[in-house]
């Protein structure tokens, strides 16, 4: 996923074949590489860690004592069925003026609902989407453009089962 060094060094020599980027760059790898943070991507009362990726992070202990939510979080992760996953997604073509609004529903060609994109800078962005949907067509309605056309991929990171 990459590494992210906090300096007040302005000098990018800190790590071999270190560059410095703007915190934009930061966010568009993130979404790319489907690493969700903050209440913009993980809302709370909206967002289960399991389908947000976090115990493919370390982000849930299974051993650890009582925590909100633990015994729904257990319980989805001994049935081994989990149905809904964060996404990284690709938009394609033209966006509208604002980006797309947070809690928008993704269709399949036929209109069928998926899943909703979570959150996104430009062209890139995470949606929570059905996983057996993420292979055909999707896209999102807009006010301005129409439609948008988007594909989901599985990151390279995530374990091999779940791909």
């Amino acid at each position: 996923m990459g590494w992210r060094l906090l300096t007040q060094d302005k000098s990018p020599a800190l790590v071999a074949r270190g560059r410095l980027r703007d915190v934009c760059d930061y966010h568009r790898h993130r979404y790319q590489q489907g690493v969700p943070e903050g209440v913009h991507d993980l809302p709370p009362g909206v967002a289960l860690p399991l389908e947000s990726n976090l115990v493919f992070m370390n982000g849930v202990s299974f051993t650890k004592g009582c925590y909100v939510g633990q015994e729904l979080t257990a319980r989805t992760h001994h049935t081994g069925v989990i149905r809904k996953r964060l996404f990284p997604v690709q938009l394609l073509g033209p966006l509208p003026e604002g980006g797309i609004t947070p809690g928008t529903t993704v269709l399949t060609e036929s209109g069928q609902a998926v899943g909703k994109f979570r959150a996104g800078q430009g062209d890139v962005g995470l949606a929570l989407l059905h996983s057996e949907k993420i292979k055909g067509p999707l896209h999102i309605r807009t006010t301005e453009s129409g439609r948008v056309a988007l594909t989901a991929s599985v990151p390279d990171w995530w374990p091999t089962a779940t791909k």
